[in-house]
Order: structure tokens, then C-alpha cells, then sequence
């Protein structure tokens, strides 16, 4: 397995992705080829700092250009030719990688791969799934951002795609599929949703029917679809309650001294409520649909981000993701 990755992409690049790609050499079975995709003078004053000698299956390609956070997607795509992620996807299309991961400049990341490397046969689009941990077993919503303006068709595509990828990367065996939408009632939502209703009830999928936003979070489905302007909101809405939270405990667990000793105590529960919330144990988001295996990770990616999204892209390419999703998707295009 061959994994191309933008090593200047992120809030901590390029220290952390090449701290989760050594880690990753060190401990992953069957990985043939790391690239390491930047600036290499950069990126060597990061190996360096690792204790022994650098794996041999990673390489650095060195390029001269990064596509910031700010800037626009599909600008970026096209006037900045040697930026490390443009190079980590033509990596991908040239046939020397298998697959590429990048917690740069999200919109870069989805337009390079759709530009360059296509969709699937039968794909329309393709849709960011995002893992999110709930009160029970994680769910993947897609899509997360890719397409603000999905057609019915689109969204049915999304229920196939995070079908197969429940079913092949966390192991579910039959997941079960939900439309995000304002009412449990076949009737509720509007004429996207509907039309989509009726699209998913036809299918061979596990479709349970409309669910709420409510609904997500105790485990009630295994996939959510929507439209990527929908998806993108309930992402971002989730991370951010989480961080409140998250300093609503930190405040009050210090606002007095037997508070402090009572957060003291629980200290092992909060460590083991930040673990399974950590989005960063999923590694990143894949891009289904692309024809390459594209894993999108967070901006603030960390080592163990970066280390994880190299396992979830060595797992896709190991069960032949892609492939699946085109049988999938042929098989419905065909009425079978």
C-alpha cells in the first residue's frame, strides 16, 4: 500500500503529520510507501528529530507551494500547481499512491480530487462522511460538506457509499440508514427529502425512515444522509456544543476547592469521556465517491489524528472500497 500525504496541511503541520506518518511506519502491517508531500527542507528538520533512523518505506516529494485555510478552493486548485496538496493527488492519479490524506484546506482537498482524479463510475458526486460518536456506537453522516445543493439521487448515492463504508471500515453488518430531516412522518420535510424518502424506501438498503437531529446522538442509526449544506451545519454544531461543554466542566470543577478535589476524583471518567469523543481516533473524513481513496482529516490533526487516517486509508484500500461502491451503485443504476 502506497499513501501520499500532505505533510504542510493543518494547524500543526508540518510537526504532527510527520510525527503520526513515522508512527504509522512503525506499527501498520503492509505499507509499501509513505510520501511525505511539502517542503522538505521542512520536513527533514521534523525526521530529525526522530529517535533511530526514518523507516524506509517513506519518502519525501518536495514541492514549493501550500494552499492556506483561507484561500478559495477551486483558485488555489488551479494557479497553485505545486502546492503539497495538489502533489499528494496527482500522486494518486499517476498511479504511484493508492491513496492520499490531507488536513489542509478541506475544499482543496475535495475540489483537487474531484478535478483530478474523477468520481467512481455511477457517481454524481462525491460526499465527505464523517464519523461521530454518540451514547452508543459511532454513525457516519455524508454528506458533511461536500455538496451544498444535493439532488435526491446524490443523496441516495451517500446512503450506498456509507453503507459499504459501515459495513467494510467499522464493522457493522447491516447498517441501518436514516434521512436527516424535521420529522419522523414520510410526509415531513421538503420536496428533496421527500423525493429522497421514496428513492432509499425503494431500495435494498437498510432504510429506517426519517430521523431528527436528536435522533443522532443515542446511536438510533448507523448512517445519516443529507445534503452537504445540512450535514455541514450538524458537523460544526456538534464540535462546537462538544467544546462547550467540554469548558463548561473545566470551569465549574475549579470554581471552588471542593469542586477541584471532586474533578480530581472523577479524573479517570473525564479522560475516558474525552477518549471516546476524540475525533481524532477516527483519523479524518473520507471522501467517498473520488476514484482514489481520499482521506480528509480535521485542520487541528495531531499525530494520533494523522496516525489514524493512514490506518483508515490503508484499511479502505486493503477492502477494495472503491470497487465495492461501484458494484453497489451499478447494481441500483440497473434496477437489481
Amino acid at each position: 500500500m502506497r499513501i501520499s500525504i500532505d505533510a504542510m496541511g493543518g494547524d500543526f503541520a508540518p510537526r504532527e503529520i510527520v510525527a503520526g506518518t513515522l508512527r504509522a511506519a512503525e506499527e501498520l502491517q503492509g505499507l509499501e510507501k509513505l510520501f511525505l508531500v511539502g517542503d522538505e527542507t521542512a520536513i527533514k528538520a521534523e525526521l530529525a528529530k526522530h529517535k533511530g533512523p526514518v523507516p524506509a518505506c517513506v519518502e519525501i516529494v518536495h514541492c514549493t507551494e501550500v494552499v492556506e485555510m483561507g484561500e478559495s478552493p477551486a483558485v488555489a486548485i488551479r494557479r497553485k500547481k505545486d502546492s503539497s496538496i495538489s502533489r499528494s493527488i496527482e500522486l494518486v492519479k499517476d498511479g504511484k499512491a493508492d491513496a492520499i490524506f490531507s488536513a489542509g484546506n478541506t475544499g482543496a482537498a475535495v475540489a483537487g480530487a474531484t478535478l483530478k482524479l474523477r468520481t467512481l463510475k455511477g457517481v454524481a458526486r462525491p460526499a465527505i462522511a464523517a464519523v461521530i460518536p454518540t451514547s452508543k456506537d459511532p454513525f457516519v453522516l455524508l454528506d458533511a460538506g461536500a455538496n451544498p445543493d444535493s439532488t435526491p439521487e446524490m443523496i441516495q448515492q451517500y446512503a450506498v457509499m456509507g453503507s459499504i463504508y459501515m459495513r467494510e471500515i467499522m464493522g457493522v453488518e447491516n447498517p441501518s440508514v436514516g434521512l436527516l430531516s424535521i420529522g419522523e412522518e414520510e410526509a415531513k420535510g421538503n420536496e428533496t427529502t421527500k423525493k429522497t424518502f421514496g428513492l432509499l424506501g425503494g431500495s435494498n438498503l437498510n432504510f429506517i425512515g426519517n430521523v431528527e437531529s436528536r435522533d443522532l446522538f443515542q446511536g438510533k442509526v448507523n448512517v445519516a444522509v443529507c445534503d452537504g449544506f445540512v450535514g455541514n451545519v450538524v458537523l460544526k454544531t456538534s464540535e462546537a456544543v462538544a467544546k462547550m461543554i467540554s469548558s463548561w466542566l473545566r470551569r465549574m470543577f475549579h470554581s471552588t476547592p471542593l469542586r477541584k478535589l471532586g474533578g480530581f476524583l472523577a479524573k479517570d471518567v473525564f479522560t475516558e469521556m474525552k477518549s471516546h469523543a476524540d475525533p481524532s481516533s477516527y483519523g479524518g473524513a473520507p471522501l467517498l465517491g473520488a476514484n482514489g481513496i481520499v482521506i480528509i482529516g480535521h485542520g487541528s490533526s495531531n499525530a494520533f489524528a494523522t496516525f489514524n487516517a493512514i490506518r483508515v486509508a490503508s484499511e479502505a484500500i486493503n477492502h477494495d472500497l472503491n470497487h465495492l461502491i461501484e458494484a453497489d451503485l451499478q447494481r441500483i443504476n440497473a434496477g437489481t
